[in-house]
């Protein structure tokens, strides 16, 4: 639970930079909720109370994710580009050769083809000691600032959790998490965004529930309220080249609370991708933003003047400008705000879009759960 003095102390701390906190990302759902068991009712109730304190701060949207055991996975976390940056990158056949292979997992060999097995298979043999370890920390060893990290027994361990919980089962335990906060959410005004799967498609085993337009069509029809709402984000929606992503803003628009922008490249191997620059890559950036933009001018013209808050998002890692990463993806959106065409209002929206890209930069926003 997050108490109303350390959420002070946070927003103080970002004041001092002339910031304001108005975008939570994110308070993690705890295991035993995802797999309704041991204490998951303690740790609702603390999700609840945690909801109210932030509102009680004035920090109105919450962006959380509901993928069981791991957050975005990635094989690389520094995959070299041509012109000499840096960026993270899923290969579907070293994850296959850390499944197969590393993990060990039984029954893991269904999930890929012959021809992949194959590939993995000649992957793994050629992998050193150190390769092995650093793999299997980029996939398992969790994210920075994250609680959660593993062992490879302790992942086993995780994942056996997983064993008796389908897809349908997850939803229902997603469903009884929603009917519990969503109340809570209404009655004290904050947003709630749940982040897309990423990649979105099932890993592992594990179900993934929140991956294409229709979880989002479920997700809307299980608790029918503004504030269950969705995070657009376009690279892991994006990752799916059945997903469109246009049409998932515009069936969706009132419901979206927060967005991500950033593009990722398919690969030969459709389900390996890097992440690309903001204004490259497989998402039409600029049909995107229009998109978004359509629908913050629809809520404007309705009495709702709250911006959408965006943040670029997974900005390359550039060779000594480590703190313009996410600006060049910044500056780039903004020239699509500006300049990208279509109906009037564009400069006004930049500005008042302002204040969520400013405080949605990585890192800055993430805190530990406090139990």
């Amino acid at each position: 639970m997050w108490p109303v003095e350390q959420i002070k102390a946070r927003q103080a701390l970002l004041a001092e930079k002339g910031l304001v906190w108005s975008v939570v990302e994110s308070i993690p759902v705890h295991e035993e909720i995802k797999t309704h068991s041991g204490n998951y009712q303690r740790h609702i109730a603390n999700y609840q109370q945690s909801l109210r304190n932030l509102a009680e701060c004035g920090i109105d949207t919450v962006c959380y994710n509901f993928m069981p055991i791991l957050d975005w996975t990635r094989t690389d976390l520094e995959y070299q580009l041509p012109d000499g940056s840096k960026a993270l990158r899923f290969d579907q056949i070293a994850f296959a050769a850390f499944d197969l292979h590393i993990l060990c997992r039984s029954g893991a060999e269904k999930d890929y083809t012959d021809e992949e097995q194959a590939q993995a298979q000649r992957y793994f043999k050629a992998m050193s000691t150190a390769d092995i370890a650093k793999l299997t920390g980029n996939i398992i060893a969790g994210l920075p600032g994250a609680e959660e990290g593993y062992t490879l027994d302790q992942f086993r361990a995780r994942l056996a959790e997983y064993d008796h919980i389908n897809k349908a089962q997850l939803r229902e335990n997603m469903a009884v998490f929603l009917r519990a906060i969503v109340p809570v959410a209404e009655e004290v005004g904050v947003r709630l965004a749940v982040h897309p799967d990423d990649p979105p498609r099932p890993i592992l085993g594990l179900p993934r529930i929140v991956s294409t337009i229709e979880d989002m069509q479920w997700l809307k029809e299980t608790v029918d309220s503004i504030y269950n709402g969705f995070t657009m984000c376009t690279g892991s929606y994006g990752v799916r080249a059945d997903n469109d992503l246009v049409r998932m803003i515009e069936t969706f628009g009132d419901r979206i609370h927060f967005t991500h922008l950033r593009a990722t490249c398919r690969e030969q191997n459709p389900k390996t991708f890097h992440e690309g620059a903001h204004l490259q890559g497989d998402v039409d950036m600029v049909a995107v933003v229009e998109a978004i933009l359509t629908e913050e001018q629809r809520r404007h013209k309705a009495g709702d003047l709250r911006p959408i808050p965006m943040r670029p998002d997974h900005g390359h890692q550039m060779p000594g400008r480590s703190e313009e990463e996410n600006q060049s993806g910044l500056f780039g959106h903004r020239s699509v705000e500006r300049f990208g065409g279509g109906s009037g209002g564009r400069v006004g929206v930049e500005a008042a879009v302002f204040p969520g890209i400013t405080l949605a930069k990585q890192g800055a926003l993430r805190l530990r759960p406090h139990r």
